[in-house]
């Protein structure tokens, strides 16, 4: 459109309109993105809490798409800022910027096809067999109560997504009626084409100005040759920290002698008994090959695994074959359904062994693509473990270069993108160089950068652009209204014994103890495992009057909520509070980490980056395990202050923070909060703080 206003008069329209107030970082945010989107040049910001980061790239992003007629991607890691950027931001920022565009912004949520009813599934009576050695009779029963009341449900809703149903189901009675991107017909192909779910929200999404999506769908769509999201030229990532670990999940494959079974009762009435037979003899040989071999990282092969996978690899395909075409010739869609499932599982499966015997053809290990270990599923209650194998990427950020930041302008951002006051780190990654880099060479070619080397991208404010051939970017930290020193303490309890893997120690849990009672309840515990937070708990439980809630007692979001209704509650858990947990005020003043959070010595993707760092040269724990560290205490310490009018401390009780080597590289990862090591300063000032008038209502 002519005379599109510019993104300051839009973003003070839509403030105004929020009832909000002009916020400098936001501005500064708001017109880097525009920036970015006008010249091509892919940009990474760090947006504190409280920044309103937002409303800084929809607003930019709308006016693009309304100006250019051309759709623009978000993407989020969190089902919740999905939400709140469909249920809330968007729809009052179309209102607001309706008039001074010319007209109403549009917007669609799309999510992956397994989130969709398939009608053919459901139609067609292809729902998969139950796993009675893995259900008991009362599940199973429960399921079948759920796919009749699915089937039902899918004559009344409008849009087919798992999401509105209420009250849910369980994810076995979903699978039931829904299918995978590689399962499904196709809408040519399919006799419910033209009603499909899945097809109706794509359709909805080409034509609107912003597409809400996830991570997950975004890796999908840039490593399948289809295109799964609308066209577009711009993506935002928000949660952008998160993006590595969405796309190598997406990227890692698992074999298992229960993955091979639910593969041959599926195919089982498609072919021969000899064939469904042969098929299941290869996974019990594959169970006993996994039963035996090291349950770690595999550097080469074990004995005989060359032939137990080659011969699960024949199996596959020979029942592949037998299955024949999807539609045979003269024939009609009867059975085509059940057929499409069946040959896209053992493709899938297939490709994946054959991924696994190619995993080993480079003999140095730094320069394979692949990292292949055997883990023990103990997810089923009351069951044995059983070992499952499972291949992942080295690296995915060759993967991003080539199929993200190749097609279009990205945009990162999240609250925490720098690491030892540099984008860089993060930036490889992703598949982008590192600031002044100067070469052709992709740098994620690489698990990641030597932090001691990767300086050159500042973190103060200043924009500071890199290239690498045709690939520019540029990093932007737009601050953070909160003012740190004033408002936050760092306590790292120098004092105290290095944590032990064994539990936590009385020192330690005395110090816990001495904390909370001094900070009155108001304490978010931040532990390393759930036998630490559980033992916590007990423990001051017994010491104190103070309720404390545990993960696991009920759900994540009914605990936060509890936590952020009573000022006295401590609530304690592990990693997924880590992030995402939004308590401002009273309710929360104290923030415990247990233990700097490195990466488990025995998770074998991480160790195998490490090692491959030093293979090339680099420091492998400073490269990998520390900026894991870093990432996750900056997600950490940035629970506490979530309103501009917030207080409290953040208590750090591992030494190491004070005395290691390294710790200064973590230090600079955090926000500048008023630093000390004494514990008398400590707890003086949260008794203060918990003797403080507090607001009524």
């Amino acid at each position: 459109m002519a005379n599109t206003p510019e993104v300051t008069e839009l973003l003070d329209a839509a403030v105004t309109a929020l009832g909000g107030r002009r916020r400098e970082g936001q501005v500064t945010m708001a017109n880097a993105v525009a920036h970015a989107i006008d010249t091509g040049e892919h940009l990474a910001v760090q947006a504190g809490t409280g920044t309103g980061k937002s409303l800084a790239y929809l607003v930019p992003a709308i006016r693009h798409a309304v100006e250019s007629g051309r759709t623009v991607v978000v993407s989020t890691a969190t089902i919740a800022l999905q939400r709140q950027l469909i249920e809330r931001d968007l729809p009052r920022l179309a209102n607001a910027l309706q008039k001074p565009l010319g007209r109403k912004p549009t917007f669609a949520i799309l999510k992956g096809r397994g989130n969709y009813l398939c009608l053919n599934k459901i139609h067609a009576g292809t729902a998969e067999e139950p796993d009675t050695e893995l259900f008991d009779p009362f599940e199973l029963s429960r399921t079948g109560r759920e796919v009749t009341r699915l089937r039902e449900w899918s004559s009344d809703t409008e849009t087919g997504d798992r999401d509105d149903l209420v009250p849910g189901v369980t994810d076995r009675s979903w699978r039931q009626v829904s299918v995978s991107a590689r399962e499904c017909l196709g809408a040519a192909n399919c006799s419910y084409g033209e009603d499909c779910f899945a097809e109706q929200a794509r359709r909805q999404s080409a034509k609107v100005d912003v597409v809400v999506t996830n991570h997950a769908l975004l890796a999908i769509d840039a490593t399948s040759p289809a295109n799964v999201l609308p066209e577009h030229d711009v993506v935002i990532i928000d949660e952008a920290h998160e993006l590595v670990d969405r796309m190598t999940s997406v990227a890692t494959d698992e074999l298992s002698t229960a993955s091979v079974a639910l593969v041959s009762r599926r195919v089982g009435k498609l072919v021969d008994e000899e064939t469904a037979d042969a098929l299941l003899g290869a996974g019990e040989q594959l169970g006993e090959l996994l039963e035996s071999a090291p349950k770690t990282q595999w550097t080469q092969l074990p004995p005989d695994a060359t032939a137990v996978l080659a011969m699960l690899r024949d199996r596959l395909w020979q029942t592949r074959t037998a299955i024949g075409p999807v539609r045979p010739p003269g024939g009609g869609d009867d059975g085509a359904a059940a057929r499409s499932a069946a040959l896209t599982t053992l493709e899938d499966m297939h490709d994946t062994v054959v991924r696994v015997l190619g995993a080993f053809d480079e003999p140095d290990e730094s320069k394979r693509r692949d990292v292949v270990w055997v883990s023990l599923d103990t997810s089923r209650r009351g069951a044995e473990p059983r070992p499952v194998l499972h291949i992942a990427p080295l690296s995915v950020g060759g993967l991003l270069r080539a199929s993200l930041f190749s097609n279009s302008t990205v945009v990162l951002t999240s609250a925490t993108l720098t690491i030892g006051g540099s984008f860089d780190a993060l930036a490889a990654t992703w598949g982008l160089p590192a600031s002044g880099r100067g070469t052709d060479r992709p740098a994620a070619d690489e698990p990641g950068p030597d932090p001691a080397a990767a300086r050159g991208t500042t973190a103060n404010g200043k924009a500071v652009p890199s290239d690498s051939g045709s690939v520019r970017w540029t990093g932007l930290d737009a601050g953070s209204p909160f003012d740190y020193p004033k408002s936050a303490i760092l306590y790292v309890a120098k004092h105290l014994p290095r944590p032990e893997r064994s539990g936590i120690a009385p020192r330690t849990m005395d110090e816990i103890a001495d904390l909370v009672k001094a900070a009155g309840g108001r304490t978010l515990g931040l532990f390393s495992s759930m036998r630490a937070a559980k033992e916590a708990a007990e423990a001051i439980r017994e010491r104190s009057d103070f309720p404390v809630l545990c993960q696991g007692d009920d759900t994540t979001s009914t605990l936060v909520r509890r936590f952020a209704e009573d000022p006295e509650t401590c609530l304690f858990g592990t990693l997924s509070l880590w992030q995402g947990v939004d308590v401002p005020g009273p309710s929360l003043s104290l923030v415990i980490i247990d233990r700097i959070p490195f990466p488990r010595p025995d998770d074998p993707l991480l160790t195998a980056r490490q090692r491959a760092v030093d293979a090339r040269g680099g420091n492998g724990f400073l490269s990998v395990a520390a900026n894991h560290a870093a990432l996750l205490l900056a997600q950490g310490a940035g629970r506490l202050l979530r309103s501009v009018d917030d207080r409290g401390v953040v208590a750090v009780l591992d030494s190491r923070l004070a005395t290691a080597g390294y710790s200064g590289y973590l230090l600079a990862s955090l926000p500048p909060m008023w630093r000390t090591t004494d514990p008398a300063v400590v707890r003086s000032a949260l008794s203060r703080l918990a003797a403080a008038p507090r607001p009524v209502g």
